[in-house]
């Protein structure tokens, strides 16, 4: 597999830089450069390691961009970070 192609998903904003401070991702790789990219809170818990192990599938294999997506928003959800358009109350509903 060429792990170059991107692996699409529905775009999200992460507030990973701080509060108000959001981080666009478009593709699995952005989620993963995310999770590894320092900024993440060193007092991630079992989630993170899970969107983590989901988004190198989803990279390596092309299975499954949802979850890998899922995955992450949990994490993020579990670190104390907001994710749009997910955390907005129409997206909440639709739940």
């Amino acid at each position: 597999m060429d792990v170059d192609l991107p692996v699409f998903i529905k775009p999200l904003e992460v507030e990973i830089n701080g509060v108000g401070q959001y981080q666009h991702a478009g593709t699995v790789q952005d989620l993963t450069a995310m999770l590894l990219g320092g900024k993440w809170p060193k007092s991630a818990g079992g989630k993170f390691h899970t969107a983590l192990w989901r988004s190198m599938e989803a990279i390596e294999w092309y299975v499954d961009a949802d979850t890998a997506r899922s995955a992450f928003v949990e994490a993020a959800h579990e670190a104390g970070m907001h994710v749009l358009p997910d955390d907005t109350p129409e997206m909440k509903k639709a739940s």
